[in-house]
């Protein structure tokens, strides 16, 4: 067997004026030939240990060496050895796609024969060869990545160091992603993927999971799930609102996590627990458990100390919403051109009262200016949209007024306070006098933002910045509500705190349209239409679209099946 390439001993890293250190005691190596996954909640240190092992940061105590050097002492050996993709997206965005090559090629002294032949590979490598003269800023979301890989690779390292190289990204490209980083191992290189997709935790050979500083598992991800084994179920054949069959299942003691998928509810038990009664459960006279395989996101679930639970605070705050208007959202042979390019293309849908509509479609494919013109963001080229009955075209700002909106960026102002953004967007939003004041105040109580008031968004956790940015968007108890990837980077414990606040609200009358690319909360979404190259080209329920997508090969195809077996299906496919 191959030598360790990093070393990692007693690591800790603390930073000046934090309340705890951000890195506690941790040790592991990490082998040629492998991925390690870096695994963790929002704050959990992952960025942190990246860094320390890019030579960015220098830590308090323990060290850090990667083939036997040390990364701050021995910085210019190590150079040409560490490839690093930050999570920020290191590029630049108003150079082109060869521009960025070239400067990263500058700074790691790639010249000459070298520097034509490695542009050549990694231009094939990544698919980038028809895109060469694009600016950065313009390409997809999958494409972005792709050209991060790329320069990350330039001057072939033998440790890649990616920092969530997932995030805001679709599916397809994820995998795109997984075999490019799989034919790097194939080389011997390590590989560090940090992420926030459990789905990708269980491709990693081995895992680091982490959670505020503290290092919970080292191993690989399989032995993470025997813990859990035979405590996994659906219940399927339920009848009645599955909402509230899931609040239902939350609230039960026995119960450590569940979710929605499609019809059925996935439940977790705790350690030693027993299933509870269906009848208890009020789950219908048809319904049954199914045991099903445990996956790595049960493990770390339990890890964190279980989920949220069913209950929302805010919801429980809200008045219910009762109107007359139906359909609430719909959209006619809508139509968007920039230029010669149609980015969507007669789209057509409607969204009742009460119901979670999902826009799905891989990045670039048309559903992000769909979502704007939705929202009265974008004007249309043709067509019509509507919001409670009022034409988007012609009122927009009327239409606004009446509508919670959420950014994929959360749209908050960094210069304000925490507070000073609650009172912004309430103004905004229509609030005066002491209906504001009881508004903010409500929303204070409800996230818990107290202790954040006087800070500034940018400096919040990404799981309270969400939550920012939900109270901005709620807090004048809007009929509609948008969400424009809500829950792109966070981990699953925050995105199960969001979800019961979303099924919460529905229950109490509101109507969401939500883009995501989390495939299991696709599942939560009452219908979904999929979006791709500027069309719709399915819609349906989570269940009717994995229908038509079942076969033989694949009798119980997920949700992430579907979606690609439905765009690759499509004549001239493009998966960029």
């Amino acid at each position: 067997m191959s030598e360790a390439l990093v070393t990692l001993n007693g690591l800790q890293k603390v930073f000046p004026k934090a309340d705890k250190p951000a890195l506690t005691e941790v040790t592991a190596k990490l082998w040629p030939g492998r991925i390690t996954g870096l695994v963790g909640p929002d704050g959990a240190g992952k960025t942190t240990l990246i860094r320390l092992m890019a030579g960015l940061l220098v830590p308090t105590a323990g060290t850090v060496t990667i083939n036997g050097l040390n990364p701050i002492n021995d910085a210019g050996q190590l150079k040409a050895l560490i490839g690093y993709m930050p999570q920020k997206f290191g590029l630049y965005e108003d150079l082109t796609v060869q521009e960025n090559l070239n400067l990263h090629a500058d700074l790691r002294n790639v010249v000459g024969e070298t520097r034509t032949q490695i542009f050549t590979q990694l231009l094939n490598f990544t698919d980038l060869n028809a895109f060469t003269t694009r600016l950065a800023g313009k390409l997809s979301g999958g494409m972005k990545q792709k050209l991060g890989l790329a320069c990350a690779l330039l001057g072939q390292p033998r440790l890649l160091l990616l920092d969530e190289p997932g995030v805001g990204v679709d599916p397809i490209s994820r995998r795109e992603l997984w075999k490019m980083v799989h034919e790097l191992i194939a080389q011997g290189m390590t590989v560090v993927w940090s992420t926030a997709y459990l789905e990708e935790a269980e491709l990693c050979d081995e895992v680091l999971l982490m959670n505020e500083g503290q290092l919970l598992f080292y191993g690989k991800p399989e032995l993470m799930t025997q813990g859990i084994q035979q405590r996994c179920f659906q219940i399927q054949q339920a009848s009645g609102n599955r909402r509230q069959l899931l609040e239902r299942t939350l609230r039960h003691p026995a119960v450590m996590d569940g979710v929605i998928q499609g019809h059925h509810i996935r439940l977790v038990l705790k350690a030693q627990a027993t299933l509870p009664n269906l009848k208890e459960l009020n789950a219908g006279d048809e319904a049954i458990y199914v045991p099903v395989t445990p996956r790595f996101e049960d493990a770390f679930i339990e890890a964190l100390g279980g989920g949220p639970g069913g209950f929302s605070v805010l919801a429980e705050q809200l008045n219910s919403i009762e109107t007359a208007q139906d359909p609430l959202i719909e959209a006619i042979d809508l139509t968007k051109r920039f230029g010669s390019f149609t980015a969507a293309k007669q789209i057509n849908f409607s969204v009742k009262r009460g119901e979670i509509f999902g826009l799905l479609g891989p990045n670039g494919a048309g559903k992000s200016t769909t979502f704007r013109m939705m929202c009265g963001l974008l004007s249309p080229s043709s067509g019509t949209s509507t919001v409670l009955g009022i034409d988007l075209n012609k009122s927009a700002n009327l239409a606004r007024q009446k509508l919670g909106y959420m950014a994929q960026k959360f749209s908050l102002y960094g210069n304000l306070t925490v507070h000073q953004n609650l009172k912004f967007f309430s103004g905004v939003y229509g609030l005066t006098g002491q209906t504001q004041k009881d508004a903010v105040n409500k929303m204070i109580a409800v996230f818990k933002l107290e202790p954040f008031l006087k800070t500034t968004p940018d400096t919040l956790p990404l799981g309270f910045k969400q939550r920012l940015a939900l109270a901005c968007a709620v807090m004048h108890e809007p009929p509609i509500l948008f969400l424009d990837e809500p829950t792109s980077g966070v981990d699953p414990v925050t995105r199960r705190e969001f979800w019961t606040h979303i099924n919460g609200m529905v229950e109490k009358g509101i109507t969401v349209l939500v883009t995501t690319h989390f495939m299991d909360e696709a599942e939560y979404c009452d219908r979904i239409a999929l979006v791709y190259r500027g069309q719709i080209i399915a819609a349906g329920t989570p269940d009717q679209l994995k229908n038509q997508v079942t076969t033989l090969e694949v009798p119980n195809p997920t949700m992430e099946d579907a979606f690609i077996a439905l765009i690759q299906a499509q004549p001239h496919s493009l998966h960029t």
